[in-house]
């Protein structure tokens, strides 16, 4: 026998087979023929099932086949023309990214996949791993433009520098509010740590523009300043930047605040694109009006620049002595 005539007889007498239809009125109902229930539940007695061969032989169904019951998928699934079986797993109280490769250290080590099989991770992963490659080639590339902008601005690799350096250390007070929330490194948390580096770096360039401004201002004659008189220049140009600092850093809190208290669907999304944001708003501010103003007296207490670099007027020797 054929064993499409053994699936043949067993999809028609356990399965059930369509025979004819039925004329109710406007309805139709198909006349479906199969085993009794008690019949098809019973092994022994689906082994007693008679078959008849082409040559007249009358056999029983458990002579010729291996009837057994096991735990099948409820359905079948298949991937790139292969059957695929899912494994679902729920992560709490940890990060995506260090719960899957865990996973695959301990899928590799114990793990011995038969010939033909092989072991994707797929979900949420896949996402954050599409995400984190788009990143490494996004981030490089917009810092340069940044550097770029700001050389175009400045005229000078050092105050570009000193922008750009100060950018990863205001980033400092959102990773401490992540970690006091509890909150775990993922795509929107990365979303809110680039909002607020954006932000660092306008906070770095108003700074350093009130501090050459009053530099320009207390220019002599001859173009020479003290240094006396640069401190004192500096101090007055980061004190002018307090209170408009003070008016940024209310605005930004008093539109992130209420998300960060808000509920329901999306809010975690939301607070974690948030929370570096409200935590970078008190060292970004700090960073600027204490650090940039040090680290510019220190590059400027050596260095000779020019008064149009400042404040665009023709160029003069600017000696600080």
């Amino acid at each position: 026998m054929n064993v499409s005539d053994v699936q043949d007889i067993v999809s028609a007498a356990i399965g059930g087979e369509n025979i004819a239809e039925t004329v109710e009125g406007l309805q139709r109902f198909p006349i479906n023929v199969r085993y009794p229930r008690e019949l098809r539940d019973s092994l022994e007695k689906l082994r007693a099932l008679p078959i008849v061969t082409e040559r007249g032989a009358q056999i029983q169904l458990g002579a010729i086949t291996r009837l057994s019951i096991v735990d099948g998928p409820p359905m079948l699934k298949s991937e790139n023309a292969r059957l695929s079986g899912w494994v679902y797993v729920d992560i709490r109280g940890r990060d995506l990214q260090s719960v899957v490769h865990d996973a695959q250290r301990a899928v590799t080590d114990k793990v011995k996949l038969p010939p033909g099989y092989s072991v994707s991770w797929s979900g949420q992963f896949e996402f954050l791993e599409r995400a984190q490659k788009r990143l490494k080639a996004v981030v490089p590339f917009t810092l340069v433009i940044i550097f770029v902008l700001l050389y175009l601005t400045f005229h000078r690799v050092s105050e570009a520098l000193l922008i750009m350096l100060s950018v990863p250390f205001a980033l400092i007070g959102g990773f401490w509010l992540m970690w006091l929330l509890g909150y775990n490194i993922s795509v929107a948390s990365a979303v809110g740590f680039i909002a607020l580096a954006g932000v660092a770096a306008e906070f770095g360039v108003i700074m350093l523009l009130y501090l050459k401004q009053a530099i320009a201002k207390r220019l002599d004659a001859e173009g020479q300043l003290s240094r006396q008189q640069l401190e004192a220049a500096l101090m007055e140009g980061a004190v002018l930047r307090v209170r408009p600092k003070a008016m940024t850093v209310a605005v930004i809190l008093a539109g992130l605040l209420p998300i960060m208290w808000s509920g329901g669907t999306g809010a975690e999304v939301m607070q974690r694109i948030a929370a570096p944001m409200v935590g970078g708003m008190v060292t970004a501010p700090l960073l600027s009006m204490l650090v940039i103003p040090a680290a510019y007296l220190l590059m400027r207490r050596q260095t000779r620049v020019s008064r149009e670099r400042l404040d665009g007027a023709p160029s003069q020797p600017v000696v600080v002595s």
